[in-house]
């Protein structure tokens, strides 16, 4: 695949969007939406993404991709103390060979606690009731 691979408007995250397909919102605004992830790696584990369409890090406007990034900065600032976590992982695939799967731009953001590892990626579908309450704790924080 090239960088000049079409968008695909009927992508997961582009139906997320319109409102087509269920997601735990923890923050919205004119040009970006974050939610959790279904399976995450650890607690509070969020996916910021543009609302413009971008497939990912190679065809998205400069403008979008650096609004993403201070939505994500934000994001990690709130899973810092929602989640009483020592740091923080940011990470970004593109395309296939780099690792992405849902080919919508999306950063992933999770907190980490010193010495707790990462669940595998796309391994176990979180509880709907544990994501409801780690989505309330988020979006908590990111209004504090």
């Amino acid at each position: 695949m090239s960088a000049t691979t079409a968008y695909d408007t009927n992508n997961v995250f582009a139906k997320i969007l319109r409102g087509e397909l269920p997601a735990h919102k923890v923050y919205e605004d004119d040009r970006a939406l974050v939610f959790l992830d279904i399976m995450p790696r650890a607690p509070g584990h969020a996916l910021v993404i543009p609302k413009a369409p971008a497939r990912n890090i190679l065809d998205i406007e400069p403008d979008d991709l650096a609004y993403v990034h201070q939505i994500a900065q934000k994001v990690a600032k709130a899973g810092m103390s929602a989640f009483g976590a020592d740091g923080v992982t940011l990470q970004q695939f593109s395309e296939e060979a780099g690792g992405q799967v849902v080919f919508h731009l999306h950063v992933h953001v999770i907190p980490r606690v010193a010495g707790v590892a990462m669940k595998p990626p796309a391994s176990e579908m979180e509880n709907g009731d544990i994501l409801v309450s780690h989505a309330a704790k988020l979006k908590a924080a990111l209004e504090a």
